[in-house]
C-alpha cells in the first residue's frame, strides 16, 4: 500500500489553475510524490485515492482509487454511486432460460464450480453450500468505493459504474461498463455495453459488443457486435457477431457468424457454423427445455436442433432435428437429416482429418497464464472410450433384435444397417487405440483408482466416483472454501493419468475376463499404436483428399496451363509440391 497524504493549499490552487474542482478537495488523497499535472481539467467527487503515477484527464471521477501509472483520460464518468460487489453474486439464468439452474457469479470461478452449480440440482445441499461460500465472498469483494490497478488505460469511455478494474487493464472508447469486474490484463474495446458482468483475466470485449449478466472466462474473445444475455463463457471461447442466451459455453465454444444463435444449451469445444439454431419452442410450459452438446460438437451451416436433444461428444450435426434425439453413447458420429428424420451415422466422425486437427488445435491455441479453469485435452480417454463400449454393446443389441433390418431405431434416430456394420468397425479400432495409449501413460497404483463411469466437468475428465466424494466433502463441510475445492478438483487432474491408467487395466481386464499378465499388456499397448497408427493412416488419407488437386476448383484464373493453376493452389493452401 502507499503512503496518502492530504492535498496543500498550494497543491490545490495549482490544480484549480489547471482546470479541475472537486466536491470536496479534502476527500482527495494522493501519494507523497503527487503533483499538480497528474490532473488536468476534470472532475473530483466523493472520496479518491491518486497512487503514484495516476493521472486524470478530462474526466469526472467519483469515489475511485487509482492505482499506480494509470491513466484516465477522457472519461465521461468513473464512479462508484453506491456499495458494490461489482458483479460478484450476480444470478445468471445458464442453460435453462427459466432460470432453474441459476449460477452465482464471482471474480475466481472455475468452470468446474459453475458446472457442478449449474448441473447438479438434485443435489440441493450441495448447491446451497457453494452459494453459502460465494455469498461470504461477495460481501468481502464489496465496498463503497471502486478500483482501478496498475498500469491501466481508460480513455474515451463514456459511463464507467460500480467496476473493479484490476492491473493491466485497457478500456478504449467503451460505452457503458456497470457492476463489474475486469481481472488483470483484460481488454474492453470501443462501443462495448456490459451489466452485470465478470471478466476473467486476459479476456477480451471489444467492437460493439452487449453482454448482460455474463461471465467472460480466461482468454475469451467476445467480439464484432456479439450480444449475450444469462450466460457463462469459460476458456479460450471465441464469439463474434451472432447472439447467445441463457447458454454454458464450455472452454473453446466457438461461434463467429452473425446468424447464428446458442440458446439454452451446453457446449464445450463446440463450433457454430453459420445459421446454427437451437429452438426452444415448446412453450406449453414455458422456455423451460435445454440442449446439451457434449464436447466436440460441431454445427454444420444451418444446423437446426429442437430441445430438448443431447449429442454424442465430437458430433458432427448437419441438418434440421426436431425429434428430440439422444445420442450420448455415441461419439465420434454424424447426425443428419435424411428425407425429415434424424439419421446417426456411428463413429463416421473417427477417419476425419478435421476432427484430428480440432483435438490437435485446442492446446496449441491455450492462451491462459492463471489456467484457473482444469482442460484435459488427452485424445485417447476413459470418458469418450467408455461411451465407444457403450456404442458398441448397443449396437450389437440393435443388431440382436433384428439382424436383417434395413434400419434400426435408437432415441428418436435412425441407424442404417450398413452404418451399424461400419461403427462397429470404427469403434472396435478406436477402443484398441484408447486403451493402448492409456496403459502406456501413468502407473498401476491402488491409490488412484479410476473405476467406473467418467464423466466431462466442462473440460475436466473425472470418474463420477471421485466427483461425488468431492461434493460430499462439501456438504459434510470438509471443503469449506471455493478454493478448497477447485484444489480437490486440481489434485484429480495432477494424477490424472494414473487413474487413466487405473480405467483401462481394469476394462481390459474385464473384456479378458481375468486379470492380464503383463505380456498381455505390453501386447495391448502395441496393439494400441498399432491400432492409432491405422487411423491415422485414414485420417491422412481424408486430409491429403482434402489438399488434392481436385479441389483446386477456382484456383489460377487466369493461368495459362494447368502447371501454373497447380502453382496457385499450393501457394494459397500452403501445401508441399
Amino acid at each position: 500500500m502507499y503512503q496518502y497524504r492530504k492535498l496543500t493549499p498550494e497543491e490545490i490552487a495549482a490544480v484549480e489553475a489547471l482546470g479541475n474542482t472537486a466536491e470536496e478537495w479534502s476527500l482527495v488523497d494522493v501519494s507523497e510524490d503527487f503533483t499538480p499535472s497528474q490532473l488536468i481539467g476534470s472532475r473530483l467527487e466523493g472520496h479518491i485515492a491518486i497512487a503514484p503515477g495516476a493521472r486524470i484527464i478530462r474526466s469526472r471521477v467519483k469515489n475511485y482509487r487509482l492505482g499506480e501509472n494509470t491513466l484516465v483520460q477522457s472519461v465521461t464518468a468513473l464512479e462508484c454511486r453506491s456499495r458494490s460487489s461489482f458483479g460478484n453474486g450476480v444470478d445468471v439464468a445458464t442453460m435453462n432460460e427459466c432460470g432453474g439452474r441459476t449460477v452465482k457469479i464471482y471474480d475466481t470461478m472455475s468452470a468446474q464450480i459453475a458446472y457442478v452449480m449449474a448441473v447438479y440440482r438434485h443435489r440441493p445441499e450441495t448447491v446451497a453450500a457453494l452459494e453459502a461460500m460465494i455469498g461470504r465472498l461477495t460481501e468481502a469483494r464489496s465496498s463503497e468505493m471502486g478500483e482501478v490497478g496498475r498500469n491501466c488505460r481508460l480513455t474515451g469511455a463514456r459511463f464507467i459504474r460500480e467496476m473493479r478494474i484490476g492491473d493491466d487493464v485497457e478500456i478504449d472508447g467503451a460505452s457503458a461498463l456497470v457492476n463489474g469486474t475486469l481481472r488483470n490484463g483484460v481488454h474492453v474495446g470501443v462501443d462495448v455495453k456490459a451489466y452485470d458482468f465478470i471478466a476473467a483475466e486476459g479476456a477480451r470485449i471489444d467492437n460493439g459488443t452487449t453482454l448482460e449478466r455474463c461471465f467472460v472466462g480466461e482468454s475469451c474473445i467476445m467480439d464484432k457486435g456479439f450480444t449475450a444475455a444469462e450466460s457463462l463463457f469459460f476458456a479460450n471461447s471465441h464469439c463474434e457477431n451472432g447472439e447467445a442466451a441463457a447458454i454454458f459455453a464450455g472452454p473453446y465454444t466457438v461461434s463467429h457468424h452473425k446468424s447464428s444463435l446458442l440458446i439454452a444449451g451446453m457446449f464445450s469445444f463446440f463450433n457454430a457454423g453459420s445459421g446454427s439454431n437451437q429452438s426452444n419452442h415448446l412453450f406449453k410450459s414455458g422456455a423451460v427445455h435445454q440442449s446439451v452438446h457434449l464436447r466436440g460438437c460441431k454445427f454444420a451451416s444451418s444446423a437446426y436442433i429442437m430441445s430438448p436433444a443431447l449429442e454424442g461428444a465430437f458430433t458432427m450435426v448437419m441438418g434440421h432435428h426436431s425429434y428430440h434425439h439422444d445420442t450420448s453413447i455415441f461419439p465420434y458420429s454424424y447426425l443428419i437429416e435424411k428425407e425429415g428424420r434424424s439419421v446417426l451415422m456411428p463413429g463416421a466422425n473417427l477417419p476425419s482429418y478435421g476432427a484430428v486437427r480440432d483435438i490437435e488445435k485446442w492446446p496449441a491455441r491455450d492462451r491462459r497464464t492463471i489456467r484457473r479453469d482444469v482442460i484435459n485435452f488427452e485424445e485417447y480417454n476413459p470418458y469418450v472410450a467408455g461411451a465407444m463400449l457403450r456404442a458398441v454393446d448397443m449396437l450389437h443389441r440393435l443388431e440382436e433384435q433384428d439382424p436383417d433390418a434395413p434400419l434400426y431405431t435408437y432415441n428418436k434416430v435412425q441407424i442404417r444397417a450398413a452404418g451399424l456394420q461400419r461403427g462397429l468397425k470404427l469403434y472396435n479400432k478406436a477402443i484398441v487405440a484408447a486403451l493402448g495409449a492409456m496403459l502406456d501413460k501413468g502407473e498401476s497404483s491402488t491409490r488412484y483408482n479410476g473405476a467406473g463411469r467418467w464423466i466431462d466437468i466442462a473440460g475436466q475428465y473425472i470418474t463420477h466416483r471421485a466427483a461425488e466424494e468431492i461434493l460430499d466433502a462439501v456438504d459434510r463441510g470438509e471443503l469449506a472454501s471455493l478454493e478448497a475445492v477447485d484444489n480437490a478438483f486440481r489434485v484429480f487432474f495432477v494424477h490424472y493419468d494414473d487413474y487413466a491408467h487405473s480405467w483401462a487395466e481394469q476394462t481390459y481386464a474385464a473384456l479378458l475376463g481375468r486379470t492380464p499378465t503383463v505380456e498381455e499388456l505390453n501386447g495391448a499397448i502395441a496393439a494400441g499404436r498399432n491400432a492409432h497408427a491405422a487411423m491415422r493412416a485414414a485420417t491422412d488419407a481424408d486430409r491429403d483428399r482434402d489438399c488434392s488437386l481436385d479441389m483446386a476448383v477456382s484456383y489460377g484464373l487466369d493461368s495459362d496451363n494447368e502447371a501454373q493453376r497447380r502453382d496457385d493452389y499450393y501457394a494459397v493452401r500452403g501445401l508441399k509440391r
